[in-house]
């Protein structure tokens, strides 16, 4: 079945009961639409947690007593069916940015009493008219340095609110041409199999442009930027990650990889298991192996990718190698 219009409109009212929520009724609110054992998987530090209740007092209770007049601003609305488990989970994703008033701490990050742009995409997993699974991955670095607590040394690409699909189709509340994103899966496989330009005698533009339109963008996460053109990506963050993350690089796999009319994407946990050889995000070399937990989300457009946004659990990445970038925050202000 390609017909996802109840799942979605599941996941909508899901959005909608936590828009009219506060910190104290927000886990009530929740467990409206959730299953008892609902298993939710967060960035660091929120992580893996199990129910409303568990969620509520790690994540939406804090962030909105913190955020006054959250508001939900979408980018990207789809739902399909996932090609790891053979099509059967049928999953429903948003990407975009929770807007409010930061007027209070959020995980020790101080308020600016100024609009405040948090990056999120979310994966829910829908079965039997409840939601039984979700990864929500938000950008926290980019909040930190919007509040102008930057946890970094200068990155490679640039730093900015980032917009949506450059075409404006990305909000798909109706049902899709199922062919469309049979299309955008394929590319986006194309994407993952295209063999590394060492292996075939050819340089990495030419192995790129295979799949990636040459006007590319690619959306990254705080610490790391946003980058423009096939060369400048090669540039501004192929060189700077295969230079420190090339030894020990393994690939973990997907939970869940799916896409619906010209929009598609996937997430981990952890996609990527990598150990910095120094000077990644500023860290020396590392005593060892380290995760990646990544999310990618891709615009299709004439059977190559053409957009790309991606989240990585930084701060988790960075704890496992020994720097605890929101404890270190909070050392500071001890003094």
């Amino acid at each position: 079945m390609t017909d996802f219009q109840a799942e979605k409109q599941i996941v909508r009212n899901f959005h909608a009961d936590i828009a009219r929520a506060s910190s104290e009724t927000v886990a009530e609110v929740l467990a409206r639409h959730v299953t008892a054992d609902w298993h939710w998987r967060g960035m660091h530090p929120f992580h893996e947690q199990h129910g409303a209740q568990a969620v509520a007092a790690a994540f939406w209770s804090p962030l909105l007593s913190s955020m006054t007049r959250l508001q939900r601003r979408a980018d990207i609305f789809m739902a399909g069916l996932n090609e790891i488990d053979g099509f059967q989970g049928r999953w429903v994703v948003q990407m975009g940015h929770l807007m409010g008033l930061f007027d209070h701490p959020f995980l020790g990050i101080l308020p600016t009493g100024r609009i405040a742009m948090l990056r999120f995409v979310e994966f829910n997993r829908v079965a039997d008219g409840r939601i039984v699974e979700t990864a929500m991955f938000v950008d926290l670095p980019h909040l930190m340095i919007q509040a102008g607590q930057d946890p970094f040394p200068p990155q490679t690409g640039a730093t900015l609110v980032q917009p949506g699909p450059m075409t404006h189709e990305g909000l798909m509340y109706d049902a899709q041409e199922p062919a469309l994103g049979r299309r955008t899966l394929a590319a986006i496989n194309a994407m993952l199999n295209n063999p590394h330009a060492a292996d075939e005698g050819i340089d990495e533009a030419t192995r790129l442009a295979r799949v990636w339109h040459d006007d590319m963008i690619w959306w990254g996460p705080a610490g790391i930027g946003a980058t423009y053109t096939i060369p400048r990506y090669i540039r501004q963050h192929c060189e700077p990650f295969d230079d420190a993350l090339h030894h020990g690089y393994r690939f973990n796999g997907h939970l869940c990889r799916m896409a619906e009319g010209h929009f598609g994407g996937f997430f981990g946990w952890a996609n990527l298991t990598v150990q910095n050889a120094g000077g990644y995000l500023g860290m020396t070399a590392g005593p060892g192996p380290s995760e990646m937990r990544v999310v990618d989300l891709y615009r299709e457009q004439d059977g190559k990718l053409a957009e790309n946004w991606i989240f990585i659990d930084i701060l988790h990445y960075l704890a496992v190698q020994g720097l605890d970038v929101l404890g270190r925050m909070a050392s500071i202000r001890r003094y």
